[in-house]
């Protein structure tokens, strides 16, 4: 049975990954995202203090806050107990998934090849996050790998941006996860709210579409 969480992303579109080199310019990025109208967000664990921007975030009942790039069990159920919802990995880590449904979160594994694709699928991944996406073919690749896993959950991350997730989408993905296209930190840094903004519209532009 699909996790539940896979029908609110499959209606976003969009899943907007949150890499900053500061903490402070991971909460600016994830307040200027909210206000824009996303509601679903990925805080990597290569941030400083993400843990503590997941739980504080993950308060908000009009959030859903996951943790990206999660490394080891312990890591998860770190993410886990501030309360994220959805663990992410950009690798095959079947301890990361039974760390998440564990506590009914949902666990998408990173793949790109038949090979790792199954390997994640047989782990009991909820989603296979195509990753890097655009160095492994784009578009063209996911349609191709969705032609041998035809129920398999799909989400390229990787060079992915508001311009071509529709190609992404159509190739078979469910949906898409948008980092540094997304999450400009040169204009966070330089208070560029309206950069943020605008790459918001577009992806909720996804989402309407």
């Amino acid at each position: 049975m699909p996790h539940e969480l896979i029908a609110e992303f499959r209606r976003a579109r969009v899943v907007p990954v949150i890499r900053t080199h500061s903490a402070e310019h991971a909460a600016t990025a994830c307040d200027w995202l909210r206000a824009a109208g996303l509601r679903i967000l990925e805080i990597t664990l290569t941030t400083p203090d993400a843990v503590g921007l997941i739980r504080g975030l993950a308060a908000e009942p009009d959030l859903i806050i996951g943790a990206g790039t999660v490394p080891d069990v312990a890591a998860a159920e770190a993410c886990l107990a501030a309360g994220a919802r959805f663990l992410v990995t950009p690798w095959v880590a079947p301890e990361i998934v039974a760390a998440a449904h564990a506590a009914r979160a949902c666990a998408m594994l990173g793949a790109a090849t038949p090979t790792e694709i199954r390997a994640a699928l047989a782990a009991g991944a909820d989603v296979v996050k195509i990753f890097p996406a655009s160095s492994f073919g784009g578009p063209a690749h996911v349609k191709a790998v969705r032609a041998v896993f035809p129920e398999a959950v799909f989400c390229p991350t990787g060079g992915v941006d508001a311009a071509n997730a529709p190609d992404y989408l159509a190739a078979g993905a469910a949906f898409v996860g948008i980092g540094g296209k997304l999450v400009d930190e040169a204009a966070i840094a330089a208070g560029k709210r309206e950069v943020i903004a605008r790459a918001a519209r577009d992806a909720l532009g996804l989402m309407q579409a």
